[in-house]
């Protein structure tokens, strides 16, 4: 059966240990994603938000309210069968990282930005022993092919289910830096998604807020703060002093 039938058809919501990690049941019958792949996620906590979502169901199944069943379906049809791709499209995010671009003007912008995005490049610098170049306005600067090869290592290191919330937090925020920081906890989720909004919230105090702008901030902050709870469930064991080696 296929998890993603439109009405609710079932009592029960369990939780299975498997030797894959945990499974849900409907029922008697197990939970499938939408390219019927068997719903195994690694952690029991992963598990049991999923089944609290199930369990949340009335009467037709809504996927835009069920972050934790979309970001493990994700993680089983999309990002471990093209994985490969997922890990190129993120190393573009690496070579233009948000944070290697400064505005070069006003002056209260330029400090925000300093104050904000240079503590987390320094922090990756020192972590990872890489250096970045940063300018000031839109044109292309290159990255030393050592910095992003270091950074592309870290992210290859990952699970599956890991690179799922890693690439969300990346493309949410624009910067493969701050998912770097939020992987390692470098910094709280909303401190994080602070600095990868100072333009907005500039602009946003300078000409005022735009209902339709606020909306889409919102949400785009939950499913941030989303990424970031589901990469910590699906950490491994495998940090050692803040660093994955």
């Amino acid at each position: 059966m296929s998890g993603w039938t439109a009405k609710r058809f079932w009592q029960d919501v369990t939780v299975r240990e498997e030797d894959e990690g945990f499974s849900l049941l409907l029922d008697s019958r197990p939970v499938k994603t939408p390219a019927k792949a068997h719903l195994i996620v690694p952690a029991r906590d992963m598990a049991d938000r999923i089944a609290e979502e199930w369990r949340a169901v009335d009467k037709v199944i809504d996927p835009a309210v069920m972050p934790w069943t979309r970001s493990a379906n994700s993680a089983l049809d999309k990002v471990g069968p093209q994985r490969a791709d997922v890990i190129a499209h993120l190393s573009g995010y690496a070579a233009t990282d948000l944070l290697f671009y400064r505005a070069d003007g006003p002056a209260e912008l330029i400090a925000r930005q300093a104050e904000a995005w240079d503590p987390l490049l320094d922090w990756a610098a020192a972590a990872f022993g890489v250096s970045f170049n940063v300018t000031q306005g839109v044109m292309p600067v290159d990255q030393p092919d050592a910095s992003l090869d270091r950074l592309t290592r870290e992210m290859a290191r990952l699970s599956d289910f890991e690179l799922t919330g890693f690439h969300d937090l990346v493309t949410l925020s624009g910067s493969y830096v701050i998912g770097v920081a939020a992987l390692h906890d470098r910094d709280s989720l909303g401190s994080l998604w602070a600095s990868s909004i100072v333009d907005e919230t500039f602009q946003t105090e300078q000409w005022g807020e735009d209902e339709e702008a606020a909306e889409r901030a919102t949400l785009r902050k939950a499913a941030f703060n989303h990424a970031g709870a589901f990469l910590n469930s699906a950490k491994k064991l495998g940090v050692i002093n803040g660093l994955r080696r």
